[in-house]
């Protein structure tokens, strides 16, 4: 297995994001969100949301590429909300193309948006994922122990995430 090409997102990379986010939201949250949050999605409104993240200091933002140079993942990483106050930093969201999950991509860009996050001082970590979703496996066999949960909001009907940690 190659090991997947890590580094910081460009703003010439918004739009490739936008493609993955729109992409993987539509593949994994099937039955777990209301249709209509899955088919109103819009690369471009994704887009100009991920050009804002690129280049707000407060974020990280890594991509991973493949072979070819494309971008089939993503993560962005900064200062945690204030929900589970201990937790200093958060990956706000992980992301990677359903043809390239299990190739190690997803531990990569975690450990990529660790590193950026304990390089700012913003250690103890923090993730916050759907519970209904079956990556949320993911995090707990890379060492993540299962810390909070709550209600969320998400495209009009509520849903139960919970939070894994490390420190």
């Amino acid at each position: 297995m190659i090991a997947p090409a890590i580094r910081r997102a460009r703003a010439a990379d918004a739009d490739a994001i936008a493609e993955v986010y729109v992409a993987t939201w539509r593949s994994a949250y099937p039955g777990m969100l209301p249709d209509h949050v899955l088919v109103g999605m819009s690369a471009p409104r994704q887009a100009s949301y991920w050009q804002g993240a690129i280049t707000r200091s407060d974020q990280s933002v890594l991509v991973a590429e493949d072979e070819a140079g494309s971008i089939v993942g993503f993560a962005a990483a900064g200062p945690a909300r204030p929900i589970v106050p201990r937790y200093r930093g958060e990956v706000f969201t992980l992301y990677v193309l359903q043809d390239h999950q299990g190739q190690g991509i997803g531990r990569s860009l975690l450990v990529g948006a660790f590193e950026a996050l304990k390089g700012r001082g913003l250690a103890p970590v923090i993730v916050w994922v759907l519970a209904a979703n079956p990556a949320r496996f993911f995090y707990e066999r890379l060492g993540g122990h299962r810390v909070a949960e709550r209600i969320a909001p998400l495209g009009g009907a509520e849903h139960i995430e919970v939070a894994y940690a490390w420190p």
